[in-house]
């Protein structure tokens, strides 16, 4: 359901841009109005019942579109700022709050645009941007995906300790730091003039400072799969890069099905229980609410820490993780501690998952796909591999892998080398 509506939506926007040339494309934006994106998703919900051809569909948003000629001049009347299809594409899906992305964006952006970033702020931009910043290596790795490595001008900080930066990326890691989510650099950042900055949620607070220097800011908040691909489809509007948006989204849903359907036949009565442990401590957890937990659940696996209600690594005790006798443990991509220093913990020598010595950690040579990365997806191919290695099996992760790094980063991963040497 949720493709269908993207669809017919995009279907509007091609129509309503061409209903009437350059001279009336603001009158024809500014009837893309909230009521009309209502009425195309009850005609998608109408055709989708009634099993109504792609043709129909068609045929009855080129009807709506000319309905939407005839409304432009109120629109006018009530001085509506215009906005472009496009525009409208991230409105729609940005705005989101059920979380739901459209499968096809627009094939290009015309400016100017106004989406809705991650914390609900309605972000207008003027011009294609030509330069950029990124505070959050989420998305700064976004960004070198859309292909847009040479037009940033300054990163977060720690550039220097992202494998990913040095494979595909390299130039970008001397670039001017604008610190962290704990210590940003306002003024730093200010100083580079960039036409567009990206921050994370946790630097809202900085925002209207950057505002008030003539700053254009859009702040994302890729904490679950959802999240991610309205991270993409968000981005990709703002950079004019839709059709490499696109790509990215048609990977991810190319590469779940398979593994979905190697799965299919785990329930979760017999699913095996995961303990996601942070990079900081075994004895901190990923539950429900993180984005970790999505990785377990594509891979067919149970969170360990179900019951958890943080909404961050929730620190516990080795009784807890007794009690909860995980089958597996799994280690943080970038754990400051070592798969064995959990197997000789003599703590644990009661738990399944020591016991049987399934502890492992997640790969860490490339990037860390425990982490919301826009190759996130590997993430649970390769925790499938290790908990239903006869149902999924490592080759199937590695030709991914293979086929992802070529086509978006330009580089051929050694997928035969996973873990980074101890510095």
């Amino acid at each position: 359901m949720k493709r269908t509506l993207a669809i017919v939506l995009s279907i509007t926007m091609i129509l309503l841009a061409g209903c009437g040339g350059a001279g009336n494309q603001a009158a024809t934006s500014a009837a893309t109005t909230a009521a009309e994106i209502t009425a195309a998703e009850t005609t998608a919900a109408e055709a989708a019942e009634t099993e109504t051809s792609a043709a129909e569909i068609a045929k009855a948003e080129t009807t709506k579109a000319d309905s939407a000629s005839e409304s432009s001049d109120k629109a006018e009347e009530n001085e509506a700022e215009p906005t472009s299809p496009a525009g409208a594409a991230a409105e729609n899906s940005a705005g989101n709050s059920s979380g739901e992305v459209p499968a096809v964006l627009a094939a290009s952006v015309t400016y100017p645009i106004t989406i809705t970033d991650q914390i609900d702020r309605e972000v207008v931009i003027e011009e294609e941007p030509e330069t950029l910043v990124s505070g959050y290596y989420i998305s700064t790795s976004l960004l070198i995906t859309l292909g847009l490595k040479d037009k940033l001008v300054g990163i977060e900080a720690k550039a220097k300790s992202r494998s990913i930066y040095h494979l595909s990326a390299p130039e970008v890691i001397d670039l001017p730091s604008v610190g962290t989510a704990k210590e940003f650099d306002l003024e730093g950042c200010a100083a580079l003039e960039p036409d567009l900055i990206v921050l994370p949620a946790k630097l809202k607070d900085v925002i209207p400072s950057l505002e008030e220097l003539g700053m254009t800011v859009i702040a994302v908040n890729p904490e679950d799969k959802d999240l991610l691909e309205e991270a993409v489809t968000i981005l990709g509007t703002a950079t004019n890069t839709t059709e490499r948006a696109n790509e990215l989204l048609a990977f991810h849903d190319k590469k779940l099905e398979p593994l979905t359907e190697a799965l299919s036949g785990i329930d979760a009565a017999s699913a095996p229980t995961v303990y996601l442990a942070s990079n900081s401590s075994l004895l901190a957890v990923a539950g429900p609410a993180m984005y970790q937990n999505s990785l377990i659940e594509q891979a067919a696996g149970v969170n360990a820490a179900a019951e958890i209600t943080d909404d961050y690594w929730a620190d516990i005790s080795y009784e807890q993780l007794l009690a909860w006798d995980p089958d597996y443990i799994i280690l943080a991509a970038d754990a400051e501690y070592t798969v064995d220093s959990v197997l000789e913990d003599e703590n644990l020598k009661g738990l399944k998952a020591v016991a049987s010595g399934n502890v492992y950690q997640f790969p860490n040579a490339i990037e860390s796909w425990d982490s919301p990365v826009p190759s996130s997806i590997l993430g649970s191919m390769w925790l499938a591999s290790v908990i239903h290695p006869d149902n999924y099996p490592a080759d199937n992760w590695k030709q991914a892998a293979a086929e992802y790094y070529e086509t978006f980063y330009g580089f051929t991963p050694d997928l035969e080398n996973l873990y980074s040497a101890a510095e």
